[in-house]
């Protein structure tokens, strides 16, 4: 056996797939083989692989282990003379393994090799490349320095910005998002340290290679595509935690003390300033609009107030000061959590939510105001601040929609025009899949990957398309278009059109058919197009979804071409876990009444408070861990609920599941909870 790629999983079965397809079309020619440790995914990953892939080496787990003993628990099954640690969330070039064997074939010396990485746009990421973080080196990292200078050979060391992306070189770090690494080497060095549950294990191997006296190279001559951590969430705040402390394990074990201690006090300050930072800025954008919605609504009823004390003020007189510090704020607070509940603050804004809110707050208001005679004071106010609220709120929505989309009309996200890269076959089927899913959007066709001369290779392109020509180096691999084709409503033209058709139709998202387009065109076409910023997403071989990212450090995403479900829309999700929440406060305060019409007592009081504390819903999916289907609470109910002992297929359990996301309301886990309301004592639906 030549190679041995091993993939490390967690709960990203889209990103699994199309990464085990692209090593599929990598390993063709080449003695490979494939493992796949998951680390109990409940996402489907484990059922996936068994299906689509039956060849790869399946290790699932029971619990999540760590990236290193997972990764160590294939390696010591495994028999390639060579090992490729590879992420989930990556694409290969089709030649990426050939040439990297071939590369470690040349270079005896060779313990380790990475490659160049690019992210879901295909900009170069530094991290491809890295010096070992020694006291000095982290210290730069820390406070900026690096990231000031990135090419400078003092302060650049972290990435080794002074090194160029596009010629080989020995490097001290590789990362472990692909990592070739020899066998013969982890022999007599060992295999990753397993003191590392995720991340900084990649730090410690390439060094440990190196002082045993072999070489990292960096090679990039192939690349991938590599979605940023998709499995491991960096924006976290955990993941700033677990990787600080990974490198002080670092600093520990092969620095000196006195080193070690300079270098984990210099770490302990990067963690704490980076989760402050962290946790500051997502108050600051989470506050931001309802801090200006406040301050707007405050200063109107300041001016209506004079107003109605100057003009109509029953006796004559101002209203004491209470009025402004404590009625009004309790005014605003309430207005404000009004139009949160109603939907007020997502995305896409509408008017109907804004409008729906303050009136309901505004009743609230008076109803309130009756019952406190210290703080009851003109019902007149009270409307037409509810007007000014109206008026505010609908007002900075606006502005903020004109200013984002450059468009006067609220609820309009206008949608980035769309192109597909695909034969007339494929590319066709992805793009009426688009256009049948949002209706809306603004999906103008499909571009086929018609073979093409290059200039390098001999014959100019027509004076047309000769600035248009595909990027060098690609292989195009597909049909040539049919004159029924150029007929097609759909059809655009050829792929060494497409910077000409993005630019005269002002494209701002391609999406590739990975079935029609290499891996190896698709990121040299990311590469290649540029003074336009673009959104590139992929549909893997024979799939309904597509996957992307939009920048180096934004995590991978992805969106299904399937129906819309209701129950992933912000406002449903909220008022689910809203349900859940008043409703288990009721049944808490009328315990010892209920206690008496449920089945198991000691089970419903144990499902009441796993409810009330966000562990659980009252109803949940019947198949929770189904990949079809978005993450929920595990759920006491279910949609299909009947007789304990009745089973029903997965196909049943599957539809059923489907409807009740695509058509969600809180009606529906009311009329479940009352309908089954003796069954809320039983254990929670099964994985």
């Amino acid at each position: 056996m030549k190679l041995s790629v091993v993939i490390v999983n967690y709960n990203v079965s889209y990103f699994l797939e199309q990464a085990l397809l692209s090593v599929q079309k990598a390993a063709r020619g080449l003695e490979v083989e494939v493992w796949v440790v998951d680390n109990n995914s409940v996402d489907g990953s484990v059922e996936m692989v068994r299906r689509r892939f039956p060849e790869v080496r399946l290790i699932a787990n029971q619990e999540n282990v760590g990236f290193s003993r997972a990764n160590n628990q294939a390696i010591r099954q495994s028999t390639g003379e060579y090992v490729l640690l590879l992420n989930p969330d990556t694409v290969l070039e089709e030649d990426t393994l050939a040439k990297c064997c071939r590369f470690m074939d040349e270079h005896p010396d060779a313990g380790g090799l990475g490659i160049k990485m690019v992210d879901g746009q295909g900009t170069f990421l530094p991290e491809s490349k890295r010096g070992l973080p020694t006291p000095r080196v982290a210290f730069y990292k820390v406070f900026g320095l690096s990231a000031l200078f990135p090419r400078s050979r003092r302060f650049g060391r972290y990435h080794l910005g002074f090194l160029s992306a596009d010629e080989t070189h020995e490097v001290e770090v590789l990362s472990g998002a692909f990592m070739v690494l020899r066998r013969s080497v982890l022999d007599q060095i060992g295999l990753l340290d397993e003191d590392y549950f995720m991340y900084g294990e990649d730090i410690d191997l390439s060094y440990r290679i190196t002082l045993a006296g072999y070489k990292n190279y960096y090679f990039p001559e192939t690349r991938i595509i590599h979605y940023k951590g998709e499995s491991t969430k960096r924006t976290s705040l955990n993941y700033v935690f677990v990787f600080y402390r990974a490198m002080i394990i670092f600093a520990r074990k092969h620095f000196s003390g006195r080193h070690a201690g300079i270098f984990a006090l210099l770490i302990n300050l990067a963690i704490y300033l980076r989760a402050g930072m962290a946790v500051v800025g997502r108050l600051v954008k989470k506050a931001m609009m309802p801090l200006f919605d406040s301050a707007t609504i405050y200063v109107g009823m300041y001016f209506l107030k004079t107003y109605w004390e100057e003009n109509h003020k029953w006796v004559p007189g101002r209203y004491p000061p209470s009025y402004m510090e404590i009625a009004v704020p309790a005014y605003i607070a309430i207005w404000l959590l009004s139009v949160y509940f109603t939907g007020g603050y997502d995305r896409p804004y509408r008017t109907g939510n804004v409008v729906r809110g303050t009136a309901i707050g505004t009743v609230l208001i008076s109803a309130i105001s009756n019952f406190l005679d210290a703080f009851r004071y003109s019902k007149a106010l009270i409307v037409l601040g509810g007007t000014w609220a109206t008026i505010a709120l609908l007002g900075i929505r606006l502005a903020a929609q004109w200013l984002r989309y450059r468009t006067w009309t609220l609820g309009e996200r206008p949608d980035k025009r769309t192109v597909v890269v695909g034969n007339q076959q494929e590319g066709r089927r992805v793009w009426q899949l688009l256009r049948e899913t949002n209706p809306k959007a603004d999906i103008l066709g499909y571009v086929v990957p018609k073979r093409a001369a290059h200039p390098e290779a001999g014959g100019p392109l027509p004076e047309r398309t000769r600035t248009a020509a595909a990027p060098a180096g690609t292989s195009v691999v597909s049909e040539v278009p049919t004159e029924a084709a150029e007929r097609d409503e759909g059809y655009l033209g050829e792929i060494r059109q497409l910077r000409e058709i993005v630019e005269i139709y002002k494209v701002g998202e391609v999406v590739f058919c990975s079935k029609d387009v290499s891996a190896q065109q698709i990121i040299a076409w990311m590469s290649a197009i540029g003074g336009r910023v673009l959104d590139y997403k992929i549909v893997p071989d024979d799939t309904n979804y597509v996957i992307g990212s939009s920048s180096r450090t934004s995590q991978g995403d992805l969106y299904t071409v399937d129906v819309t479900l209701d129950i992933i829309q912000p406002k449903n999700l909220r008022n689910k876990r809203v349900f859940d929440l008043l409703s288990s406060l009721v049944m808490l305060f009328l315990l010892p009444v209920l206690v008496w019409f449920v089945k198991h007592p000691s089970g419903f009081v144990r499902n009441l408070f796993r409810v009330l504390f966000g562990q659980r819903s009252w109803v949940g999916f019947s198949r929770p861990r189904s990949r079809q289907l978005p993450h929920l609470r595990q759920g006491i109910l279910s949609p299909l609920m009947g007789p304990l002992h009745r089973h029903y297929d997965e196909a049943t359990l599957r539809r059923v599941d489907q409807l009740y996301a695509k058509n969600y309301r809180v009606s529906t886990d009311l009329n479940l909870v009352l309908s089954h309301f003796r069954w809320l004592g039983r254990h929670e639906q099964s994985a």
